[in-house]
């Protein structure tokens, strides 16, 4: 496993508005600080700047603005393992002011030279004018993505998810969605282990799958939710045993349908669509920090059978629960075997 080099690009360097600094802190935070003891070397993050900023004291943010410096260039994205572009000016979105023509074309030539591509918000709207989303499923902010499909009908836009995967170009809806694609940038290239790791020291949950939903209407059912949080964390910690909704709704003192509104309200999913994630996530977990049999994997995760845990490998990360742990080859050398489970 690689974490690789990063670019992120900063698409203001004068008069950058102070909110929109929150999709940038993102990137930096999560790949910039290293973490040796998770992944050695860690990732190599270059800011890099168009250089085509607004005049100074110009900047639409009525004098909210600041100045950024970066060390590197449009040209330093060429190269670059994965590239990540957090958001773009506000003019662009709104006003349809046209993006840097330079950028358009640096995005073209490093996603030619094999790099990941990736979008934070209206980040989207710069992959959308290079071409990079013809044709692919994508998102932004829910408060954007009616311009996005208007100005690209290109587009497959989904204003209902979190983040999109499409391999080689990714794309996430704004704020904390940004944070949870770059976290499963982290599972995808150093594991689940990693990036629970990660999540956990920053304080942040450990991986919200890219189809939750990005707008939810009640996001904190009212009165009292403490019921809710300690059942799905007992859930968490008794995952080996055959739960079922009405399981859960009981120890939650709740109807079984008041408990699945009351979680669909809190994670924008199913419970039995929250229990498969937690399972798959525990089972990938034990599969890279231990050297337990399949068979065990299986039945600690509450996934079952090894030929369980197989079809849900196979059907929700396309590999099998071997080949997924042959990607992890230090986690027998190292005797995580007798990793307390």
């Amino acid at each position: 496993m690689s974490a690789g080099s990063v670019a992120v690009v900063v698409t203001e360097e004068i008069g950058v508005p102070s909110w929109d600094l929150y999709e940038l802190s993102i990137p930096c935070t999560v790949f910039g600080k290293p973490q040796p003891d998770l992944a050695d070397p860690w990732y190599d993050l270059r800011l890099c700047g168009t250089g085509g900023g607004p005049e100074e004291g110009d900047g639409g943010a009525s004098g909210h603005g600041l100045s950024l410096r970066t060390q590197y260039g449009l040209d330093d994205l060429v190269g670059a393992d994965t590239v990540i572009v957090p958001s773009v000016p506000d003019p662009c979105v709104e006003e349809g002011r046209p993006l840097p023509r330079e950028l358009i074309e640096a995005l073209r030539r490093a996603h030619d030279a094999g790099a990941r591509m990736v979008s934070l918000c209206t980040g989207a709207f710069a992959l959308a004018e290079a071409g990079l989303l013809d044709g692919r499923r994508a998102t932004a902010h829910w408060m954007h993505t009616a311009q996005l499909a208007e100005r690209y009908p290109k587009v497959q836009v989904d204003a209902s998810v979190l983040y999109v995967d499409d391999g080689d170009v990714l794309t996430s809806a704004g704020l904390t969605a940004g944070l949870d694609l770059c976290l499963h940038l982290v599972r995808r290239d150093l594991g689940a282990h990693v990036a629970n790791q990660l999540a956990r020291r920053m304080v942040v949950p450990a991986h919200r799958p890219g189809g939750q939903a990005q707008f939810i209407e009640l996001p904190v059912p009212a009165g009292d939710d403490e019921g809710l949080a300690s059942v799905l964390e007992w859930a968490r910690a008794n995952l080996d045993r055959p739960l079922t909704v009405a399981d859960l709704a009981r120890r939650a003192a709740m109807s079984p349908r008041t408990f699945y509104r009351r979680l669909q309200a809190v994670t924008g999913t199913t419970p039995l669509q929250w229990l498969l994630d937690q399972r798959l996530g525990r089972a990938r977990s034990l599969l890279e920090s231990t050297d337990l049999p399949i068979e065990k994997v299986g039945e600690l995760s509450g996934l079952g059978t090894a030929n369980n845990l197989r079809h849900h490998f196979l059907r929700h990360l396309g590999v099998s629960p071997g080949d997924y742990r042959r990607a992890f080859p230090g986690a027998q050398a190292t005797g995580r075997g007798r990793t307390r489970v």
